[in-house]
């Protein structure tokens, strides 16, 4: 696909990888729409950066879990540039979760999140892309899903659904829409993360260092630019952790 003057949605972009992804594909000529839920000044000054690349920009929030959100937002992006053309299902929520503290509501904060909000964005912006014969989606997995970490299982149940979800709906949307996946290890830690834990992650790793964001941008711009004849599969962006 040449990205140049393509529209594409990235959720989650306020802030982090959903942000490096937005001005990657931005430098690459696409027009961006942001999606937030809370970090509205973190939205904006994204905005602020892709508009100063020259592109043009859409800001949206809302609560991805919803049908109505999803809506909502391809109504904008309609109404905007008649088209859609590139979604990236980026926006998730990751914690710590030990077994015998894991509660119903962490159940369905993951799954609503992370499962749930990633299969709507296929279903109304691929219904779209669909009807125009031409597009491509990009869900953000994580090696959690095959690696499995049992201080964090509704987190990786849910990835694995990501994954199951990505090669469902590369079927169920061919031959007109691609759905990938990108799998990132460690790229950015979570905020509870010590230098201790950092350094074990770092010895786990083969290619002994933690990645960056523009690690996953990168995937994600090589499955949308020069990778035509790809659909449900998994990248894995972990420096090699899954090997291990």
């Amino acid at each position: 696909m040449k990205i140049d003057g393509k529209i594409a949605l990235i959720t989650g972009s306020a802030h982090r990888v959903g942000k490096e992804i937005a001005l990657t594909l931005a430098r690459y000529g696409a027009h961006i729409a942001i999606h937030y839920r809370t970090k509205a000044d973190a939205a904006r000054q994204t905005a602020d950066e892709i508009q100063s690349i020259g592109q043009e920009v859409l800001v949206l929030q809302g609560d991805i879990s919803q049908k109505s959100t999803w809506l909502n937002m391809r109504e904008e992006i309609i109404n905007k540039w008649k088209t859609i053309d590139i979604l990236v299902n980026n926006a998730a929520v990751f914690y710590r979760t030990p077994l015998q503290e894991i509660s119903e509501e962490d159940w369905d904060t993951f799954l609503n999140i992370n499962l749930k909000g990633t299969f709507w964005g296929c279903q109304v912006m691929g219904e779209v892309m669909y009807q125009n014969k031409s597009g491509k989606i990009i869900n953000i997995s994580d090696v959690a899903a095959e690696t499995v970490w049992p201080n964090y299982l509704p987190y990786c149940v849910s990835k694995v659904g990501v994954t199951t979800l990505t090669k469902g709906l590369a079927k169920a949307l061919a031959p007109y829409v691609t759905v990938n996946a990108v799998a990132p290890g460690t790229v950015l830690l979570a905020e509870k993360y010590d230098e201790e834990e950092e350094d074990q992650l770092i010895k786990r790793t083969p290619l002994k260092r933690i990645g960056s964001p523009q690690d996953i941008a990168n995937a994600v711009l090589f499955l949308l630019k020069d990778s035509d004849f790809i659909t449900g599969e998994t990248i894995k962006v972990d420096g090699g952790r899954s090997l291990t």
